[in-house]
Order: C-alpha cells, then sequence, then structure tokens
C-alpha cells in the first residue's frame, strides 16, 4: 500500500513528491524513508523520472529532515524532546539515541543511519545540546549522502522487491540487507559479465 501510494504520487507530482514524502518524514509520517528513497529510484528505472535530478532532489529530501530535526532541537530543547516522549512507543527510542551518543559522541549521527527511528531522534537531541551545526552538517549530511545513494541504487536495480527489501530491514536490520545485497550486486554483475563475455566470444 505504502509503495502504491509512492508511485502514485511521484507520477502525478513528480520530483517535487520525492522531496516532500522524505521532508514530512520529520514530523512522523508513517511511511519508512527507506522506502521513499528506493522508491525515488525505481521510478527512474521505469523512465517516469531521470535519475541524477532525482536523487539530487531525494537528498535535498532526506537533508531537509536532518536539518529541521536539528534546527528544532537547539531552538526549543527539552519541550521538543518531551513532547516526543508523549508519541507511542518512542520513550525507547529517545533512549537509544541517548545510549549511542553518549557512547559515540558525534560518530552517532553516522550509526544512527542503521536505526530507523532513531535518525529521527538524534538531531532534535545533539540540537538541543548545542552541538555546532558545522560538525553537525560535517557527520550527518556526509552520511545521509551515502546512505540516500546506496537505497536509491538499491530501489533503481531492484525496484521490483522494494516491499520485501523493507520488510526484511524492519525484522532483520541493515546487517542482513548490506549482506544481502552484496550478493544479490554480485550475481547481477556476474550474469552481465557472463552475458558480455558470450556476445565478444
Amino acid at each position: 500500500m505504502h509503495l502504491e501510494m509512492l508511485l502514485n504520487g511521484i507520477e502525478h507530482y513528480g520530483y517535487a513528491a520525492l522531496f516532500f514524502f522524505l521532508w514530512l518524514g520529520i514530523v512522523g509520517m508513517p511511511i519508512p524513508d527507506e522506502v521513499v528513497v528506493m522508491s525515488g529510484g525505481f521510478v527512474t528505472s521505469l523512465g517516469i523520472l531521470k535519475p541524477l535530478p532525482a536523487f539530487v532532489v531525494t537528498y535535498l529530501g532526506v537533508a531537509s529532515g536532518l536539518t529541521i530535526g536539528y534546527c528544532i532541537g537547539r531552538a526549543i530543547g527539552s519541550p521538543a524532546l518531551n513532547y516526543l516522549m508523549k508519541k507511542k512507543k518512542m520513550g525507547k527510542y529517545i533512549e537509544r539515541a541517548h545510549t549511542l551518543i553518549e557512547r559515540y559522541g558525534a560518530f552517532s549521527l553516522m550509526l544512527s543511519y542503521f536505526l530507523p527511528v532513531v535518525r529521527h531522534v538524534i538531531p532534535y537531541i545533539v540540537g538541543s545540546n548545542k552541538m555546532s551545526f558545522s560538525k553537525y552538517a560535517l557527520f550527518s549530511y556526509s552520511t545521509g549522502l551515502v546512505w540516500s545513494l546506496a537505497l536509491f541504487m538499491t530501489g533503481k536495480y531492484f525496484g521490483q522487491s522494494i516491499d520485501v527489501i523493507s520488510h526484511y530491514l524492519a525484522q532483520f536490520g541493515w546487517i542482513s540487507i548490506i549482506t544481502g545485497g552484496l550478493i544479490a550486486l554480485f550475481i547481477f554483475f556476474a550474469k552481465k559479465m557472463r552475458k558480455t563475455g558470450k556476445r565478444t566470444g
């Protein structure tokens, strides 16, 4: 259902839909960011959008959500976290975020990308802790670029399996997805090289 809604929105509103679906993630839109980013890649394989502008818009959508979270945390601080605590099931994610920050400091911004929901919470916390924006941008935006590119390319080449990938991502986490992705890429390129070898032979 999520994928169908995303594809319909992107087909009707184009690049703007990609941006706003990701931007709305910061206020709790019930569609995982991973699915939105992969959908951006998928629609380029269908010829609905062009790959480069689609990726740029996708990354800007991710970056805008990260920026809003940081700015709200820095401007409002504790009230923003108290508001999040009142939301159902958010307490455990806030605790995980605090634990990551205590253990790894600024590197928690990079690690949080592997933890759905937590990556939305951490910008509020580091903002309220008055982390400098330059330091925040260095760790958060650079990791966000790599994260977005990986998922975008996954959607581009394996878009028909977005629902399956997102399911296993929720169930087993990023380790399984990365392992499976590497295996899938190996098989993909092995088949491509085999076809090329047959043509040249």
